[in-house]
């Protein structure tokens, strides 16, 4: 096997388990403070060996500057989850998970605002086609079993996860040269101080319970982490763009499969335009032919198309963001470092 084809299996392995996620935490019954503290701590229980053992705890490997900026960003990437688990069971995991997956058009947005990134015509097009699908899918009727407030609730929930996702995104351009393991654990810890007077006293959980809360830390944490950072290492850019939407479309699956959740007629279209409009922003799809991604000397696409690509799939609901690294022969590859 070739190690394309393990970073390809790597890659969708990481997507199917992703699209898992809301699965366990609506299955686990507990309140969404609960999910995420013990995701946090089985996932530093993972994190905390591999980060040990790879001598990321030696003096002067980071700036007290970047561990600031660390945790701050674990405090985005808490709040994150938080807003998301917290929308699954109001407007159901598929709907969810697309209207979190307007998060690199937020990040655009803040890109152009905060680091003075160009906004093309290509990119406006694209996020105006996310737009409209966000309004048909505010505007669709709730599927059963879900009703008006709580559906227009979930869909806040998801919008504003995707803004505290991409607020995460933006704080790691400040950690260049971190190792993406250990922000990943401090960013865990952190999440371990701040919901554990939420979490103290919480009510009982049970034996099953217990199952899944563990497995949302090691499986969708620890092992997943392993799996992506592996695969990224292994993939270029683009590749890994085009197999992170295993994600959402193995989310919708699940709801369906799971808890026989169907989407309606308005729905699925605007299902259908947030994806295709994250895809087409994540793949370099240009609306108009003259408006189409330049490339430098050494081939590789534009800043923003690789940020947007990277992030509007890969790291949805895990620990990751994006730290711009060098590797050989003059290509650029984004790795994990922050990513829910």
């Amino acid at each position: 096997m070739t190690e394309k084809m393990r970073g390809v299996i790597e890659m969708a392995s990481a997507m199917v388990i992703s699209g898992t996620i809301g699965l366990f935490v609506v299955l686990s019954g507990q309140p969404v403070t609960s999910v995420v503290f013990w995701r946090c701590v089985f996932g530093a229980a993972i994190l905390l060996p591999i980060c040990a053992a790879m001598g990321f705890f030696r003096l002067g490997i980071m700036s007290r500057k970047q561990l600031g900026f660390a945790v701050l960003g674990g405090m985005a990437i808490v709040t994150n989850w938080l807003l998301l688990f917290a929308a699954y069971p109001r407007a159901s995991i598929s709907i969810a998970t697309a209207v979190y997956n307007t998060q690199p058009f937020m990040l655009v947005a803040m890109g152009a605002v905060f680091l003075s990134e160009r906004l093309t015509l290509n990119k406006m097009v694209w996020l105006a086609i996310s737009f409209v699908g966000t309004l048909a899918i505010i505007y669709a009727k709730p599927g059963a079993g879900y009703s008006g407030e709580n559906y227009l609730a979930g869909i806040a929930l998801a919008l504003a996860a995707a803004f505290f996702y991409a607020v995460a995104a933006i704080i790691a351009k400040t950690l260049k040269g971190v190792p993406p393991q250990l922000i990943a654990l401090i960013q865990v810890v952190t999440g371990i101080f701040l919901l554990l007077p939420f979490s103290a006293d919480g009510p009982r959980i049970e034996a099953q319970a217990w199952m899944m809360l563990v497995t949302l830390g090691v499986v969708h944490t620890g092992l997943m982490y392993i799996l992506l950072y592996g695969a990224i290492q292994k993939l270029p850019t683009n590749l890994t763009g085009s197999l992170s939407f295993i994600y959402p479309v193995a989310a919708i699956m699940i709801d369906r499969i799971a808890f026989g959740h169907h989407l309606q007629p308005l729905q699925i279209i605007g299902v259908v335009a947030i994806l295709a409009a994250a895809a087409g922003s994540t793949l370099g799809w240009s609306v108009v032919p003259r408006l189409k991604a330049k490339r430098d000397a050494s081939g590789e696409t534009s800043r923003s198309a690789l940020v947007t690509g990277y992030l509007s799939g890969v790291c949805q609901c895990c620990l990751f963001s994006a730290v711009r690294q060098p590797e050989h022969h003059g290509h650029l590859r984004w790795r994990p470092s922050d990513r829910c």
